[in-house]
């Protein structure tokens, strides 16, 4: 077999601070002849163990989706049964392995992060779900994220684990979405198959044609293959965020990624993740308005800061936490300045208007943070935002 180093020749790895990493469960499953106490292989893990304490180490910032609580749980009782009620109790029992298993490799706090279809599409939940995660980053956490199998049903799945990755990729505003498969990259068709295959090592676009090249028989033990990494990339460009595909059974192409250099595949993004989510505020649909001071103005238009209550004079309107608002001047009349996503209800935000952050535990017996909009969920209408 060929050195992936040659095959795929070193690019430049985008740069990045926040990044979704994808495990899937052909790097992690122990094997008949290598079995494993827990289910959970760490020859490959470890490596990619090593690479998200370097990463943090520089400064940055990783959210891990991991397979392999199926084949955890089945370690630790006997089941031959592999229907999906059978594959939801094995989840359940394996998930505690599973981030224990991280946890011992990298020496981080590990948290569970399980989520659901409905956590997508319910916007308070969503916005529960995404400060949730940013949390668990701020206070040097590891996220390990997975569906919650044992509520989730056929119909109303987040999917496979790649397109997990996109999911939480664009929930979290990530920089970039990493798979680590077990093969080297994207090629012009299966290599299995196709000797004559060429690598891909750069992709802009995902036509049909790419996605038939990708078709294929998914591993043995995972619920993908190459098909669906291209779907998650998919959804992460049109989401503005690039996508990379590389072998996480190299170590040294997982040690290259930690020094910026990749040896895989890239699928760039159709647009900037900023761009992507201002345009989604800019035309979702206004629940209520806050009309701000000159210097909370100031602040969110010329500094880039988050809303504070203290800069909030007056609250319009009827809206829930993760809903939509307008932020108004309040000595200037036309367009609003900003729009962006309410991390109170109006009601609550009626009693800590003016009031210092530090007081809104005090107030409302309760805080979802200091802010009332907070700057990664807030986009500029007017032309001073490109000054």
């Amino acid at each position: 077999m060929s050195d992936v180093r040659e095959v795929f020749k070193a690019q430049a790895l985008p740069s990045w601070k926040r990044a979704v990493l994808k495990v899937g469960s052909s790097l992690l499953a122990g094997s008949d002849k290598l079995p494993s106490e827990d289910g959970l292989d760490p020859r490959y893990a470890a490596v990619l163990a090593r690479f998200i304490i370097e990463s943090r180490a520089q400064g940055r910032e990783i959210v891990l989706v991991s397979s392999g609580a199926v084949a955890a749980g089945r370690r630790r009782i006997e089941s031959t049964n592999s229907g999906p009620i059978q594959r939801q109790a094995l989840a359940a029992l394996g998930q505690a392995t599973l981030v224990t298993f991280w946890q011992r490799l990298t020496g981080i706090p590990a948290a569970q992060v399980l989520l659901s279809h409905d956590d997508m599409l319910n916007r308070r939940r969503y916005l529960n779900a995404r400060n949730t995660l940013r949390e668990l980053l701020r206070v040097g956490a590891l996220p390990i994220v997975n569906e919650n199998d044992t509520v989730a049903i056929d119909k109303l799945r987040l999917g496979d684990n790649d397109n997990i990755g996109a999911a939480v990729a664009s929930l979290v505003d990530a920089d970039m979405l990493m798979i680590a498969t077990d093969i080297g990259g994207l090629y012009t068709a299966h290599p299995k198959y196709e000797p004559a295959a060429q690598p891909i090592l750069k992709l802009d676009r995902i036509t049909d044609e790419v996605l038939a090249a990708a078709s294929g028989d998914p591993g043995e033990l995972g619920t993908g293959g190459m098909l669906t990494k291209l779907e998650a990339a998919s959804k992460a460009s049109r989401a503005g965020i690039p996508t990379v595909l590389f072998c996480g059974r190299d170590a040294d192409v997982i040690r290259a990624l930690t020094d910026g250099r990749l040896h895989g595949t890239l699928v760039t993004p159709e647009s900037d993740p900023l761009t992507a989510r201002k345009q989604w505020l800019r035309h979702a649909p206004s629940c209520g308005s806050l009309v701000v001071d000159s210097g909370a103005s100031n602040a969110v238009q010329r500094r880039g800061a988050s809303l504070l209550p203290g800069g909030v004079v007056r609250v319009d309107g009827e809206f829930r936490r993760g809903d939509v608002v307008e932020v108004v001047g309040e000595s200037r009349h036309g367009p609003a300045l900003a729009r962006g996503l309410a991390q109170y209800g109006s009601a609550d935000m009626r009693r800590i208007v003016r009031r210092h952050s530090n007081e809104i535990e005090s107030v409302l017996g309760f805080s979802f943070g200091e802010s009332v909009i907070h700057r990664d969920d807030l986009v500029l209408l007017n032309p001073e935002e490109n000054a």
